[in-house]
């Protein structure tokens, strides 16, 4: 029963603080003249989103972060190792992409860090998250992430410590650059955000109830997570805390998420991936950001070989406004797409379960 109350405590939490404090945030920022650059060379209707104030993730990254710790207060639970460690990822890349945001508004350098610096940043947060998630054995040995590959659980040969970084490194860049890319529409990066995780909100909840850690109810499908119900209370806040925030920044967008908010919520991705043992899983549970990544890919790739371009513009949404369809139109069809790789990765996620009994 407890498990529930937290689940449902952290959700409602980050949902209301966002709901009633974003629009504070706009307002400091819209004071500041903190507003969103433009490029010259993107869709014409996308002029009149100039100004308007952006750096919205750090809206839901402390309502987030506060629903976690308010959850456990009221809840008198402690907080975890894998809890913590996702939370410092999404609030870590964060962190990278507001000090991005800051130097485009502030410097009014339209690129914002100097990829070398970005990318330094990202390494530090990440080499640090992988590092650390293989500490922290509880009594049965488990550490909050696994040196194994996994799919709907860990599978095959220990690829060692020093492998896993530079996966794990591949899964935080990969998922927060491809929030990145899909971040190009108003509300578009948030309502999918939102799907995965409360995708990964029934995952954690499942895991608890056939962990192996339960000898009482522990089977030949049960699964080795360390720490799945917090897990599950850390994707409830993030689900609630984006719903909020996307009452603000679906169309037309009151304010964007930034930098700060698509460079964290790729992080928790992956880092709620990373913990859950379900690495590979990702890939189809967040299939329109690896869509959206492959056409930047593809697009990239064709100029350079051919000279010719695949798509009208690249990220695919862009493509898609081009040929004539009105942002809303591309959003709501975008986040259908999301929403049947959510069900189709889910089904694989119970079928997975099913065949190891």
């Amino acid at each position: 029963m407890n498990s529930m109350k937290q689940i449902l405590f952290s959700g409602m939490i980050g949902l209301f603080l966002t709901l009633i404090g974003t629009p504070l945030l706009i307002k400091l920022l819209a004071k500041k003249g903190y507003g969103q650059f433009i490029r010259d060379d993107g869709p014409r209707t996308h002029g009149s989103k100039k100004g308007t104030p952006t750096m919205g993730g750090i809206s839901f990254i402390l309502a987030t972060i506060i629903a976690y710790v308010v959850t456990k207060v009221i809840t008198s639970s402690d907080p975890t190792f894998s809890g913590v460690l996702v939370l410092f990822l999404f609030a870590g890349m964060g962190l990278v992409g507001f000090l991005d945001d800051y130097i485009k508004i502030v410097k009014q350098r339209s690129l914002g860090l100097r990829a070398k610096a970005k990318m330094a940043g990202q390494l530090i947060v990440g080499i640090a998250f992988a590092v650390l998630s293989l500490q922290f054995a509880d009594l049965r040995g488990q550490t909050p992430a696994s040196d194994r590959l996994s799919f709907t659980q860990d599978f095959g040969w220990q690829i060692g410590p020093v492998l896993f970084v530079i996966w794990a490194l591949f899964m935080i860049l990969a998922m927060s650059n491809g929030v990145n890319l899909t971040d190009g529409l108003d509300g578009l990066a948030t309502g999918a955000s939102v799907m995965v995780f409360g995708a990964y909100t029934f995952i954690g909840i499942w895991q608890h109830q056939e962990s192996c850690a339960n000898l009482i109810t522990a089977g030949p499908g049960c699964y080795e997570v360390r720490d799945p119900l917090d897990l599950a209370v850390v994707a409830s806040a993030l689900m609630g805390a984006c719903f909020g925030f996307l009452w603000w920044n679906t169309s037309p967008a009151k304010i964007f998420m930034g930098d700060t908010g698509s460079l964290a919520l790729g992080g928790a991705l992956a880092g709620l991936a990373i913990c859950s043992r379900t690495e590979l899983l990702l890939a189809i549970l967040g299939g329109l950001f690896v869509l959206i990544t492959m056409s930047v890919v593809i697009q990239v790739g064709s100029f350079r070989l051919t000279g010719k371009r695949v798509f009208r513009m690249a990220p695919l949404q862009h493509h898609f406004e081009l040929k004539g369809w009105s942002e809303v139109l591309v959003v709501v069809r975008f986040w259908i797409i999301q929403g049947m790789c959510v069900i189709v990765g889910l089904g694989i996620f119970y079928g997975g379960w099913q065949a190891a009994k």
